[in-house]
Formats: structure tokens, C-alpha cells, sequence
């Protein structure tokens, strides 16, 4: 079966500060150009769409060679950075633009919804631009007049629905306009980041009908946002685009974690030094359920400390906090050690390793990072001190169902004299 969605060398140039593609002389070079059979001139210059660096071109790619398919049925989602080319491929798809170059075969009717109030009329009530999207479409009356009464009602604005839009909450407005995307008869559904404007109630049903016309009525459906839980929810299939290119093209959950991995950046590495009169951490590692740091909520979490003790310890303290990073201030998690937990590091020289191991860590979704210290609690000193290090992206996964914290911790202290290799791979520190 060909796919409902074929897009092939897709490229959308614009001109910088220009109201339009260019010039009069630049339309006439083209034009020049296109009566001899040559190529646009323009097409061989421009650059990439990164907007956090100056270029030297007025012309810039937004999108460049995209190629894609999708097949009938399928919710494909699609994520990127602010800038991406989101957008713009979307109003191509949507046919509210053209592209520059490439083409894109759609085979059925397409219904847009792309940004509050896009194909409203401000002035027509709700029930008047009912039937003017269904039209639009290219719906019969009778087809709007048999879906009419399942919008409104699923909607929720009845009671407004001969008030004239512009007179509507963005809530509202978006309630409607995903009714009518949704429910009239169109072979593909494409949403962009809109569902963010409405309440948790429409939200749900809103999510629910995406998942009802692709599986239960076999609808093409392509999805943008940047909610990367509702990604997950609705899509098996992700797109991450970046400066105008398809960045990769795979299963959500490895796009998703790709995706986070570039936003969460570089962070500035801890160099570790090594006292000579009192305790010091040698090496930290902190072992998410994914790579790059990410971590699904209510998997388990590791943290592999080693500590350098170059002489006999009386007293020795160890705690660790986690720090929301929007707010440093904030502390959201807190650990410690008591004396006789540490006991067996007491008196020795050398090496120790403290494993952490939390089987089930239940942070709420967002960032954080790690405090470290250790301590002399009976004198009150502090040997080192370790801040904002290690940032973790927690996600929520597939695990809904495991609110609370209950953080409970499974503790592994050892001292050695001979120094200890860190593992790589969580899975290959848990014994």
C-alpha cells in the first residue's frame, strides 16, 4: 500500500528582512533564468537555519532536503528546538504555503490545526465556522450537520456556540477549532503545539480522540510538541529535526532520549583533587536508566562514590542532595550517612567505595543536579564539598502508576587499599 504522506526533497528558502521572496531585480533574475531553462540562482546560496549565529547571507534554509514517509494510520510525532523548521513543514503539509523546492504527495483531505484561531473567522459565531472549516474540507452540509452536535458537545461550548468567536477564551478556541479538526472526515490530522492552551480535562479527551481516529478509524495523524510525555503517549515513531534537517527518523522512546540529551547541554566536569592531609572524594558516578543522564521515574538510580583517606579517620560523614536546577535553592531529595555506617572506613588507609543504590527512584519529572559532602560531624568540619554537578533529566516513562517517593535505599559500603575501576553501564554495576 503507498504511504498516505510522501515527502521528497523538501527544502523552504526565505529572504531576511525582506517583506516577501526578494527584489524586483531578484524576480526578474529569476524569471530571466526560468525562460532559459536554467536553475534559480538563488538556490545555490543561503545557509542553515541556526538562528544563534550570525550569518553572512540574507537567504536562509528553513527546511533542507527533508524526505519522509508516513503511512495510513499512523501518529508520527515530531520535535526539535525552537526554529527547527516545525512549523514550516507543517504549513507546507498543510498546504498554506508552497515549498521552494522538493514535492509532497498526500493522498485524502487534510485537516490543519496549527495555532489558535488558524482558519477562524473572529467575526461568525461558533456554529458559523462550523460549517465554514467543515466547507473548507470539503465537507458536504450533511456530513457537518450528522458530526455537528458531537462537536459541541465535545467542545464544551453550547453554551456559546452563536457567540462570535473573537469573543472566546484561547481555551475555547482551541476546544472548537480541535473539534472540528477532529471529527470531520478528513483522511490526515495534523496538530501542532496547541493542546498546551487548554485545561487538564480537555487535554485528556483531546489525547484520547488522537489515539480513537488513528487506531479505531485508521487516520493519518502527525503530531508537534513540546511535551515530550504526550509524545510518548501518542507516537511510536519520532522525527527530531534540527536547523532545518531531519536530525534522525526512529522509535519515540530513543528520539525522545536523544532529544533531551542535546538539551540538557555540556555541563562544566568536577576535577576531582586528591588531599593529602584529610578525606577527599576521588571519583563520582551517578548511573541513570538511560544514557546522557536521563532517567526514568521509578527506575532504579545508582551513585558510586570513592573516598581518598590519607590517614586514620575518628569521625566521617557522608551526604548527598539533589537540587531542582531551576531553583538551587530548592532541595528536593537528601541523604546521609550515620557514624556506624561508616565505620568500617574508620581507622584505615586508602580507598573506600560507598554504592547507593535506590531501586526505585521517584522524583517528579524535571531537571536536578547533585550536592556531595563529606564531613566530620563531631568536629564539625567540612573535608570537601561537591556542588551542582551531574544534571539528570528524570521522565516519566511508561510508569504512571507509582506516585509518591518512597525512595527507599540499598547501601554497599567497602574499604580496600588497592583503588576501584567504576563500571560503565548501570546494568553492569547492579549485581
Amino acid at each position: 500500500m503507498p504511504p498516505v504522506i510522501k515527502v521528497s526533497n523538501l527544502s523552504k528558502q526565505y529572504r531576511l528582512g525582506q517583506v516577501g521572496t526578494g527584489t524586483i531585480s531578484h524576480d526578474v533574475n529569476r524569471w530571466w533564468h526560468k525562460v532559459r531553462g536554467k536553475e534559480d540562482p538563488y538556490l545555490k546560496i543561503g545557509e542553515s537555519n541556526d538562528r544563534t549565529v550570525k550569518g553572512e547571507s540574507d537567504y536562509v534554509w528553513a527546511l533542507k532536503d527533508i524526505n519522509f514517509e508516513v503511512e495510513q494510520g499512523e501518529v508520527l510525532g515530531i520535535i526539535g528546538r525552537n526554529g527547527a523548521g516545525k512549523s514550516t513543514l507543517l504549513k507546507i503539509l498543510s498546504r498554506t504555503t508552497s515549498p521552494t523546492t522538493g514535492s509532497v504527495k498526500l493522498k485524502g483531505r487534510v485537516a490543519s490545526l496549527l495555532e489558535v484561531g488558524t482558519g477562524f473567522h473572529p467575526e461568525l459565531s461558533g456554529r458559523d465556522n462550523i460549517y465554514l472549516n467543515g466547507a473548507i474540507l470539503g465537507m458536504t452540509r450533511q456530513e457537518i450537520n450528522r458530526k455537528f452536535d458531537e462537536i459541541v458537545d465535545f467542545a464544551g461550548v453550547e453554551r456559546y456556540i452563536d457567540t462570535p468567536v473573537k469573543r472566546y477564551s484561547s481555551g475555547m478556541y482551541v476546544r472548537l477549532a480541535f473539534g472540528v479538526a477532529a471529527h470531520l472526515e478528513s483522511e490526515i490530522l495534523i496538530v501542532d503545539e496547541v493542546l498546551a492552551v487548554g485545561d487538564a480535562e480537555f487535554q485528556k479527551k483531546a489525547l484520547g480522540k488522537i489515539k480513537q481516529v488513528s487506531i479505531g478509524e485508521g487516520r493519518t495523524v502527525i503530531f508537534v510538541s513540546h511535551q515530550m510525555e504526550i509524545i510518548r503517549q501518542l507516537t511510536s515513531r519520532t522525527i527530531n529535526m534540527r536547523n532545518g534537517l531531519i536530525f534522525n527518523d526512529g522509535q519515540t522512546p530513543s528520539i525522545i532520549v536523544e532529544y533531551l540529551g542535546e538539551l540538557k547541554g555540556k555541563h562544566e566536569e568536577y576535577k576531582f583533587k586528591r588531599s593529602a592531609d584529610v578525606p577527599s572524594f576521588e571519583k563520582i558516578e551517578v548511573l541513570t536508566s538511560l544514557e546522557d543522564g536521563i532517567h526514568e521515574f521509578g527506575k532504579s538510580l545508582k551513585i558510586i562514590l570513592c573516598i581518598h583517606s590519607p590517614k586514620p579517620l575518628s569521625s566521617l560523614e557522608l551526604s548527598f542532595r539533589i537540587c531542582s536546577r531551576f531553583d538551587d535553592s530548592t532541595i528536593v531529595y537528601n541523604w546521609y550517612t550515620t557514624s556506624n555506617e561508616l565505620s568500617s572506613l574508620k581507622g584505615q588507609n586508602g580507598f573506600g567505595v560507598v554504592d547507593i543504590l535506590i531501586p526505585s527512584f521517584k522524583l517528579y519529572k524535571g531537571e536536578y543536579y547533585f550536592r556531595f559532602h563529606l564531613t566530620d560531624p563531631l568536629r564539625r568540619v567540612v573535608y570537601e564539598e561537591v556542588n551542582f554537578i551531574f544534571p539528570i533529566e528524570v521522565i516519566m516513562g511508561d510508569v504512571y502508576n507509582e506516585w509518591g517517593f518512597g525512595n527507599e535505599l540499598c547501601r554497599y559500603i567497602e574499604y580496600t587499599d588497592t583503588k576501584i575501576s567504576f563500571p560503565n553501564k548501570l546494568n553492569d554495576s547492579i549485581g
